[in-house]
């Protein structure tokens, strides 16, 4: 592969990892405001006991509870939500590296981008 085409397949990926970051950070904070702004319309005036410790609900440990709480209509589903969309914008970036690393034949930098991935991936799915 010539340099000034392998420089502009990195110029390309540059921008498109910038805007996958982008607009990744920019949906999960849309997401989260809207969830916050449910939120303080339903719960605003209800009075706080800080003396008590409340766990999470159930429904929010799991993405299949979160999914189910968004589409309910409730506040605090969007916000995870948003949370959720905010976790999984660096493992996106992580994964279309391995694409875009793959289409530059520099199979060192797939193999530790897959590795990184396998990590990410278990960190957050495996107990």
């Amino acid at each position: 592969m010539e340099k000034q085409e392998l420089e502009q397949i990195k110029h390309e990926t540059e921008t498109i990892i910038g805007n996958l970051l982008r607009a990744g950070v920019i949906a999960a904070a849309a997401v989260v405001s809207l969830g916050g702004v449910i939120y303080l319309i339903r719960h605003g005036g209800a009075q706080m006991d800080y003396g008590v410790f409340r766990t999470q609900p159930p429904d929010f440990c799991n993405v299949s509870g979160i999914i189910r709480e968004t589409f309910a209509g409730r506040g605090r589903g969007l916000i995870q939500l948003g949370l959720l969309i905010l976790i999984a914008t660096p493992v996106a970036r992580v994964a279309f590296s391995v694409f875009a690393f793959a289409r530059q034949k520099d199979r060192l930098y797939v193999g530790v981008t897959l590795l990184v991935l396998a990590i990410l991936s278990y960190s957050l799915l495996g107990r």
